[in-house]
């Protein structure tokens, strides 16, 4: 059975937070509430920050820090100058890398959900695991998404084209017939506003420039040199190049624990909240 966020809880976009600066200039919004051991999270493409919602203040309620930051370009974080750079892995690394050193987070357990685990292997692998004591992916879309000739079981350029395309001419559109994905194939109609709420404040050249990211990066070298404990989660029902992106990321790290949640879709820690929540907590406790 699915397990909603409580639809009274989102029925608007939370704005207490505060912001911190990138190395080259730009202003990201945060949000940090708890003490304790701090769970610092990543989200995926086009969302932002509050799409953690459900986790952030029951983690605090239950002895942990938890921070979630919007991505350059998407929810209240500043937006690149048209034509900067900004949105590949190196950039957005380094934004979670002046999160950590602005707040001198340590011991602090990295959770990633889709592209944003590709932002946590690229910070371990350009800026090192001395903050970092454990790592969480969640539905990820590591190590490599590209057809190539040494990587067959890649996505073909073709469709991330395609892709772009739709989004230039209709983004409303696409952000909304990506919702079944997202959130199953019985959504309730509040749960879906709310979420496409949150991944239309997204500028498009950020939800471009990360497609392209998270579509182009070749992170299995990076992947294959986590040497923390690592928790890999995805849903059954998700798409299948996600689920192969999950059980590869699972073979190339040494030691890391792979979990399937039957039945959920790509956003599981909306629609299966309560396991989800007492799976991070056990894990970021351990």
């Amino acid at each position: 059975m699915m397990r909603h966020a409580p639809l009274e809880a989102l029925s608007d976009i939370d704005t207490a937070g505060d912001v911190f600066a990138t190395a080259d200039g730009e202003r990201l919004f945060y949000r940090d509430v708890g003490t304790g051991r701090p769970v610092v999270f990543i989200h995926g493409w086009t969302l932002s920050s509050e799409i953690w919602r459900g986790q952030l203040d029951w983690l605090a309620g239950q002895g942990l820090r938890a921070v979630a930051y919007d991505r350059r370009g998407h929810g209240r974080s500043s937006r690149p100058a048209a034509g900067a750079a900004g949105y590949d892995y190196d950039s957005l690394a380094s934004d979670l890398a002046a999160l950590l050193d602005s707040l001198d987070l340590e011991d602090v357990v990295l959770v990633g959900h889709s592209m944003g685990a590709g932002e946590v292997v690229r910070y371990l692998a350009r800026h090192g695991d001395d903050r970092i004591s454990r790592v969480m992916l969640v539905a990820p879309t590591t190590p490599y998404n590209l057809k190539t000739a040494d990587n067959p079981e890649g996505i073909d350029r073709s469709v991330y084209d395609g892709m772009t395309a739709a989004l230039q001419a209709d983004l409303r559109g696409f952000l909304s017939a990506g919702m079944p994905g997202f959130l199953g194939s019985n959504p309730e109609c509040a749960l879906v506003d709310w979420a496409i709420s949150i991944a239309l404040q997204a500028a498009l050249p950020a939800q471009i420039g990360c497609m392209r990211a998270f579509a182009e990066t070749d992170l299995r070298a990076e992947t294959r040199a986590v040497r923390l404990p690592t928790l890999i989660v995805y849903g059954s029902a998700d798409t299948p190049n996600i689920i192969a992106s999950s059980q590869r990321s699972h073979a190339a790290i040494a030691g890391s624990r792979l979990d399937v949640y039957d039945g959920a879709p790509h956003g599981l820690f909306l629609t299966h909240r309560e396991r989800f929540n007492r799976d991070l907590l056990a894990f970021a406790r351990g």
